[in-house]
């Protein structure tokens, strides 16, 4: 969806993309060592090598092989959505320098997702995606933030 946008961005003076994630897809709580490491490696990262891994989460998800294999067993398929979402943000920002691009985990906000028992509104919520939507043109970019606190992939 990102690249499908791009040439509307580009019109832009300040483009911005925040991509909305959460503390699961850090790349700490991947326990399978090869994925771990292809997607760690910031400066040969490509979207090649994030297909190759879901891929590869995908053959061993569909042999009922997850656990053996070292991927995460808890909500392991949105784990690693949010996994290669995070390193697609460091491709794109890498690739597009004008731009101002993030990830960014809201916090526990009430949602229908967790049964509305998040410690945050849905305003409260928001207030960090909006601040990264704002950023000055020499602001941060292809960086993963907790609220407001930038935190490792």
């Amino acid at each position: 969806m990102c690249e499908a946008f791009i040439p509307l961005l580009e019109l832009s003076n300040s483009p911005r993309i925040v991509n909305v994630s959460s503390m699961m897809g850090k790349l700490q709580n991947v326990s399978n060592e090869w994925a771990k490491e292809m997607l760690n490696d910031a400066e040969n990262l490509t979207e090649e090598k994030i297909d190759q891994v879901l891929n590869e989460y995908l053959k061993d998800f569909k042999e009922g092989s997850l656990k053996s294999k070292g991927w995460p067993s808890f909500i392991g398929s949105y784990t690693m959505s949010k996994v290669a979402m995070n390193a697609h943000t460091r491709i794109q920002s890498k690739k597009y320098h004008s731009f101002r691009i993030n990830a960014v985990c809201p916090g526990f906000v009430r949602t229908d997702i967790v049964y509305n028992i998040g410690m945050l509104s849905p305003e409260e919520g928001a207030e960090s995606p909006v601040r990264l939507a704002l950023l000055p043109n020499d602001g941060p970019s292809g960086l993963f933030f907790n609220c407001k606190e930038e935190t490792p992939f």
